[in-house]
């Protein structure tokens, strides 16, 4: 009777063991449903990235910034306008061109200097991330705050015994970046706009400029994107014979460069000129060609290359 009972035990004790075994892990996935339910899920969900391949969509900001210790070196350019015909070989004789520096303070602030041969003008920016757009839940967009001056240099030819103060040569820039990526191959962006002008040609044209900017990227391949902008001046804030800026482009993403083919009715470069000084009207074939190259360079090494004597 005993030989049997041992038997019987030692059959039975992988069975119990297996259901004692099923039980623990029914109770431990049930814990982590429970653990999710009160938002440790949250530690899997990541921040969206690559919404736009630069930080320029074509002439204005997109929501993206350069890393923390990088700096990106830009230069842009257009031509003069697509009618001026076979005599100035259809604006390629003429050229505007600004050369910018853009560097990472953080992973969250990115401030920028540049000079445009439009005006001769000298500018310079902040731009800061105030959200995130998250993947499986969270924010579903993401949100940027631009701020801007630009100071034209251009020597203004003045009747004798008149000045032209310095704080005439001064504009300001505020601008929310709001924008999402809906799936991997297109993001979009809106971009309210403020602008203001120290000084204006006439007293009945508004130092104050709203506008409305929308944005756009549609990724054909790994490396090329089309990317298209328009902003939409508030007719009372628009200031007299200017048109609202319309630009579209291809991007061409080569390593550590991300080329830019564009066509745009704008022919200056920052903020106060293409969106509140834009003078081409396409309908009239006021279209410039031109392009905009990108060059990242790492200038502080990040933390976890510090003992990387390679780097």
């Amino acid at each position: 009777m005993r030989l049997r009972s041992l038997i019987f035990t030692a059959l039975m004790l992988p069975v119990l063991y297996d259901t004692a075994s099923a039980q623990n892990d029914t109770a431990s996935n049930d814990l982590m449903k429970m653990l999710d339910e009160n938002g440790t899920g949250k530690e899997h969900k990541e921040f969206t990235t690559a919404t736009f391949k630069s930080t320029r969509i074509i002439n204005g900001h997109s929501i993206e910034n350069v890393g923390k210790g990088v700096l990106d070196f830009r230069i842009s350019h257009r031509f003069g306008t697509l009618n001026q015909g076979v005599g100035n070989f259809f604006g390629l004789d003429n050229a505007t061109t600004k050369l910018g520096f853009d560097y990472g303070i953080t992973d969250w602030l990115m401030i920028g200097v540049g000079r445009s041969t439009y005006e001769k003008e000298y500018d310079g920016f902040l731009k800061a991330k105030l959200l995130r757009q998250r993947e499986n839940g969270g924010s579903p967009v993401s949100i940027s705050y631009l701020a801007a001056m630009s100071c034209q240099s251009m020597k203004e030819q003045l009747p004798a015994g008149q000045t032209y103060y310095f704080t005439n040569r001064l504009f300001y820039v505020h601008q929310a970046l709001i924008a999402r990526k809906f799936n991997k191959w297109l993001s979009l962006q809106i971009m309210p706009t403020y602008i203001h002008y120290n000084i204006v040609p006439t007293t009945a044209e508004p130092n104050d400029v709203l506008a409305a900017g929308i944005g756009g990227r549609i990724k054909l391949s790994n490396r090329i994107a089309l990317t298209g902008e328009y902003y939409y001046t508030i007719p009372n804030y628009m200031l007299k014979g200017y048109h609202n800026s319309l630009s579209v482009g291809i991007d061409i993403e080569t390593g550590g460069h991300v080329f830019q083919l564009l066509f745009t009715n704008s022919t200056g470069i920052s903020e106060r000129t293409f969106i509140g000084q834009t003078t081409g009207d396409w309908g009239k074939g006021d279209i410039h060609f031109g392009f905009n190259i990108s060059r990242v360079f790492t200038i502080v090494r990040p933390k976890e290359f510090k003992d990387n004597k390679n780097w």
